[in-house]
């Protein structure tokens, strides 16, 4: 078993690190207390291929592996939480859902777009009563002679404030929950779409999260995939989601060592720099442990999307580990810098309220150990 990267990767990683700490980080600061979407450095991504880093060179995107995205992911999430979030909504459950199951007509019209960032892609799955439950849509595709009229309300759509195009799913069969579910790849200027605010969050602010109301008429040329099948490709898209977040939680956590560690040297008490404590020493000894652990696991996810294997196990695994290794990682740095890191408008403060969502999206640690324990015990879960 190799666990080294490859050159390749380590030349790409080191690239992105470095457009992170020059692009990304310099505005971090900004867009969480603003709120606004990053258009600008998102377009800087874009300009470095980070919108569509598995996506095929013939059609404009960087081609890389999977394990590159993922480092490219905690990369960015290293600097903004919020960018990084916004890129894998893009990458993963978009354009890598278009290039997957799109026809020949919606490839042409969106793939080249969404993977150069001349286009911001939307995922429109999530609904009041679909969250964890995502195969319980009350958004409705009612068969027309043209196509479908696609009615219903869809909730915390990231991206969705600067997004040209949504992936939207609907009920075409109600009853039968995910047999009876379909995609559609609809442009956001189609008439009869409404975007509402959120209501401001906690963490990852500036991600462009909007509610949408749909009343509109779709095409049957705008069917992602085939009818009735859309809950089966959100399934595929979440399994490369679970990836990216994983990697944005392992951004996280490694940018709360990295503060806790240059606070303990730095800092002073009874004659000596706190490092020298064994209190301090064992904190930092299991941030680094625990997100290294959830790292391999990430890998392992990433590596088994990039073979086309069935990844939703591995991606649940590291997800879960991920995302509560960060999590205790960035409280554990809240501690070490004490009242340094408890006031509005530092590092660590911030990486303390952009931690907690990855627990939440794309799905909860509960629904990840539902998944997992599933897997173990070979049942199925319900849809």
């Amino acid at each position: 078993m190799v666990l080294e990267l490859t050159h390749q990767q380590v030349a790409f990683k080191e690239s992105i690190e470095q457009f992170a700490r020059d692009v990304v980080a310099p505005r971090a600061a900004a867009i969480d207390e603003s709120g606004e979407f990053p258009s600008d450095v998102v377009r800087a991504a874009a300009g470095r291929g980070l919108l569509g880093v598995t996506i095929s060179q013939a059609w404009g995107g960087s081609g890389l592996d999977y394990v590159s995205y993922a480092l490219a992911i905690e990369a960015i999430a290293r600097a903004s939480a919020t960018v990084a979030v916004s890129l894998s909504v893009s990458n993963s459950l978009v354009a890598e859902l278009v290039a997957h199951a799109g026809r020949a007509r919606q490839k042409d019209q969106w793939l080249r777009r969404l993977a150069t960032g001349a286009a911001i892609g939307a995922f429109a799955l999530s609904e009041p009563d679909a969250g964890t439950d995502a195969a319980n849509q009350r958004t409705k595709a009612v068969k027309t002679p043209d196509g479908y009229r696609v009615m219903g309300r869809k909730v915390w759509v990231a991206n969705a404030d600067a997004a040209s195009v949504a992936i939207v799913f609907a009920s075409t069969r109600p009853g039968l929950r995910g047999q009876g579910v379909t995609a559609f790849v609809v442009p956001m200027d189609t008439p009869g779409i409404t975007r509402t605010s959120r209501a401001d969050s906690l963490g990852v602010r500036g991600l462009g999260c909007m509610d949408l109301e749909f009343d509109i008429g779709v095409g049957d040329d705008q069917v992602l995939g085939s009818p009735d099948q859309g809950f089966r490709l959100a399934k595929w898209a979440l399994d490369g989601g679970q990836v990216a977040i994983a990697a944005q939680a392992l951004g996280i956590g490694e940018a709360a060592i990295a503060e806790a560690l240059a606070y303990a040297k730095e800092r002073q008490a009874f004659g000596q720099p706190i490092a020298s404590y064994q209190a301090i020493q064992w904190m930092l000894a299991d941030m680094a442990t625990e997100l290294e652990a959830a790292r391999m696991l990430t890998w392992k996810a990433a590596a088994a999307k990039a073979r086309q294997e069935t990844s939703t196990l591995a991606a649940s695994m590291a997800k879960l580990a991920a995302s509560e290794a960060a999590h205790k990682a960035a409280d554990k740095a809240m501690q070490i810098l004490a009242s340094a890191g408890y006031r509005r408008g530092s590092i660590v403060e911030r990486l303390v309220r952009d931690v907690r969502a990855t627990e939440i999206y794309p799905g909860t640690s509960e629904a990840q150990r539902m998944i997992i324990a599933a897997g173990l015990l070979d049942y199925p879960i319900t849809q």
